[in-house]
């Protein structure tokens, strides 16, 4: 028998990234300190409504941009999104540009992702409760239909499709690197989407991220000629343009919707490997907040 479930009132969470650190707009504003299993998020969570649709926002960095990229507690942030009834998570991601047609101040909304981080920590599961969800496409093309669909009624320079190569950093990438990821196929480049979106899936969120072209990456004959004051100022527009679009999807995510068609919600379903005679208690007892429904 199917666990699937008809979300009667979606909660829109947004993970805010370089230049985003909070929404306007939002009524009964209250920011909450949320504990989990895996320690502490990157900052309180801001919660509220806009046009009676609850959000929570999480500002990736923290507030005044403290923490670096590899040092981001993503377990512990899509734990507290989890925690706080989140059910969508649009994420904002500032990135470079890999391909020559996607300018700076440009809207990607990606569809695909090649993870080359080697230091963080990219699954709740693992030695005494072992899981394996789909990552085949691992952004939900529902939530990033409707980031398109409003990013062009704002007129804003928006691309449906495209792949976000994940590094490390936080140093940026060689030349030799960018011109490698170029002959992958990649569109940009940037350094949060994972394991950020696998996390997410595991928990049943569904996921997708806007990324937002502040420069090109150092493959680019101008790169070198782009001072840090262009890239600031096109950070900033880049950052009120999100905002604006944030606001606008916000209200469409919190229609009364049944199960994905993506299947992000139950992703959960068959992934679960361990025999429950043989799970471990303790990690049992951590995950119910994410696997809950599975176990």
């Amino acid at each position: 028998m199917s666990n699937k479930q008809t979300h009667a009132q979606p909660v829109i969470g947004i993970i805010g990234g370089s230049g985003l650190y909070d929404i306007s707009g939002l009524t009964d504003q209250q920011w909450v300190k949320v504990e989990t299993p895996w320690g502490d998020p990157s900052d309180e969570l801001l919660m509220g409504k806009l046009e009676g649709v609850s959000c929570v926002f999480l500002p990736r960095h923290g507030r005044g941009h403290v923490i670096s990229p590899t040092e981001v507690n993503y377990k512990a942030n899509i734990a507290a999104m989890k925690k706080l009834g989140v059910t969508d998570i649009v994420s904002v991601s500032a990135v470079g540009s890999l391909k020559e047609e996607l300018a700076p101040g440009t809207f990607v909304v990606v569809d695909q992702v090649i993870d080359r981080t080697r230091l963080r920590d990219k699954s709740f599961f693992g030695t005494g409760c072992v899981a394996h969800v789909s990552l085949a496409d691992p952004f939900c093309d529902r939530i990033g239909q409707i980031l398109f669909d409003n990013a062009k009624e704002l007129g804003l320079s928006v691309v449906k499709g495209g792949t976000y190569l994940v590094m490390e950093g936080p140093q940026f990438s060689t030349r030799a690197e960018s011109n490698l990821y170029r002959s992958w196929g990649a569109s940009v480049i940037g350094m949060t989407n994972m394991p950020e979106a696998a996390l997410a899936r595991e928990a049943e969120i569904c996921y997708a991220t806007v990324a937002m072209v502040t420069d090109y990456d150092c493959w680019h004959e101008d790169h070198d000629a782009v001072s840090v004051e262009a890239v600031i100022k096109t950070l900033t527009a880049n950052a009120s343009n999100a905002r604006s679009l944030v606001e606008k999807i916000i209200p469409s995510l919190g229609k009364q919707r049944p199960d994905c068609s993506a299947g992000c919600d139950h992703a959960l379903e068959y992934a679960l490997m361990t025999a429950p005679q043989k799970r471990d208690p303790k990690l049992v007892e951590d995950l119910k907040t994410i696997a809950g429904r599975v176990l």
